[in-house]
């Protein structure tokens, strides 16, 4: 018999004119685990069920005072989330079936054993355990993606929170820009998860990942036979987004013939697979994201204008994080929280220079980049709080106070040369010195110290000319 604590909680209520078999199911069922009440009519079990919240009612189908069809209705009145489990007599199958389309959850046939009565109830636990998860996990989806969740107190991105939450619930197409690590994808799931769509699913895919062989077939699907490995039918992401939202991430790279069919899908809503000749109906709103400048690119060719307005109905533009300076230290605390738990660390603040350091540092790489700072700060910092030595080089470098050259002197500009190209090379070709100096000429150690792969390293010692330096 299953483990009696699991069922403590629950509370049972049994419905029965005959007085040893009633008796013997409370027995039961309190060895099980279960609270239990019982009563022997049906007008007793409605006054009780008023009063007192139960889990299940396990009662007879044919009561002396009401049918049990008629109990199932009066008691679904009462509470709609009670599970009603019918016990029905030889032969009375059918109408316990019947019941069943009516709103009981489940039947058991008489003589049944202790163990099959267990058996059912806890099958019942197993289904709210499992519709409680899933309620949690919708709510959790929801706060996570509701638009005070994503981190920012600037003006520009409250304008754009402001734009989001007006064409949420409107089935419009949305296209946003920004540089890479901005937050496309996140601002996207927000319009998804604040929509009418919230209950349907986010289907995502980046353009610029897929080769151009299968981009069609990932997108629109195809039938079996429709090329040489097409072994059978497959639904493209049109189809499984299907009542949701489709978001297709670096839009701009999408090979032209595609652009296409992607118009002729967003404006009829229709798709055709691969291969097929019947068109299938689709309801899919479609966001899509860009770090190109679109309107270059159809001037240029390499975009469809009639596309290209059709995504554009409303356009959000992601500012930089340099752009957004008042947004860093909010981030930082967020994302110290957030790998703080983790990571099991308890890491409190930032020191002065460290947040000096992070507030002069340009952020090429926006947000995805100060995360990956937080979090390898958090690892390596030998403090309670984040420092100036757990930063990267590039960014404790940033304001030219920590810039210099192995024989101490600062990293200077000359004015008469103001080439980045030049400039950056000379910054790489003194930050790999220093690091091979501290590693002592260890270049996978000095790799990571860099932040980068030791192909990568070894790749800049040829192309510096400094393969001389460090050792395997």
């Amino acid at each position: 018999m299953a483990d009696a604590q699991s069922a403590e909680s629950m509370l049972v209520l049994v419905v029965d004119d005959e007085d040893s078999l009633r008796t013997s199911i409370v027995l039961n069922l309190e060895l099980a685990g279960y609270g239990v009440k019982s009563v022997d009519n049906a007008e007793r079990a409605l006054s009780l069920i008023q009063q007192e919240k139960f889990d299940i009612v396990l009662c007879d189908l044919r009561l002396p005072d009401l049918d049990g069809m008629t109990f199932i209705e009066k008691c679904r009145e009462t509470d709609e989330s009670v599970a009603i489990v019918l016990m029905t007599g030889f032969g009375s199958n059918d109408l316990a079936i019947e019941a069943m389309r009516k709103g009981a959850y489940d039947y058991l046939s008489k003589p049944f054993s202790p163990d099959e009565l267990v058996f059912t109830l806890r099958k019942i636990e197993e289904r709210e355990r499992l519709r409680t998860e899933n309620e949690e996990l919708k709510s959790v989806i929801n706060e996570q993606f509701r638009f005070s969740n994503i981190v920012a107190k600037s003006k520009k991105m409250q304008d754009v929170f402001q734009t989001v939450k007006r064409l949420a619930n409107f089935n419009t197409t949305v296209l946003i820009t920004g540089q890479s690590g901005t937050g496309k994808e996140l601002l996207a799931r927000a319009i998804h998860h604040n929509s009418p769509r919230r209950g349907k699913p986010f289907i995502a895919i980046n353009c610029g990942a897929i080769p151009e062989t299968l981009m069609e077939s990932e997108l629109f699907g195809h039938k079996k036979g429709a090329f040489t490995d097409a072994t059978r039918d497959k639904k493209g992401l049109f189809e499984e987004a299907n009542g949701g939202t489709l978001f297709l991430d670096e839009i701009g790279e999408m090979p032209v013939h595609l652009q296409v069919k992607l118009l002729r899908a967003l404006q009829e809503q229709q798709i055709r697979r691969v291969g097929d000749e019947l068109p299938v109906e689709i309801d899919v709103r479609v966001v899509a994201a860009t770090l190109r400048d679109l309107e270059k690119d159809v001037e240029n060719g390499r975009f469809r204008e009639d596309l290209f307005y059709r995504l554009n109905v409303v356009s959000i533009h992601l500012p930089a994080l340099k752009d957004r300076p008042e947004d860093i230290p909010v981030l930082i605390e967020h994302f110290m929280k957030k790998h703080n738990k983790r990571l099991g660390l308890s890491i409190q603040g930032v020191t002065p220079e460290a947040l000096r350091c992070l507030m002069n540092y340009q952020w090429r790489g926006n947000i995805r980049e100060l995360e990956n700072c937080i979090e390898r700060a958090l690892v390596l910092t030998e403090s309670s709080t984040v420092d100036v030595e757990s930063l990267p080089n590039t960014v404790r470098y940033s304001d030219g106070e920590e810039g210099r050259s192995e024989e101490g002197a600062a990293f200077v500009f000359d004015d008469s040369n103001l080439s980045i190209k030049h400039h950056s090379r000379e910054l790489e070709i003194q930050l790999i010195r220093k690091a091979l100096a501290k590693t002592d000429g260890n270049r996978t150690h000095a790799a990571k110290i860099l932040e980068i792969s030791h192909r990568a390293l070894l790749y800049k010692l040829k192309e510096y000319e400094l393969t001389e330096l460090g050792k395997k």
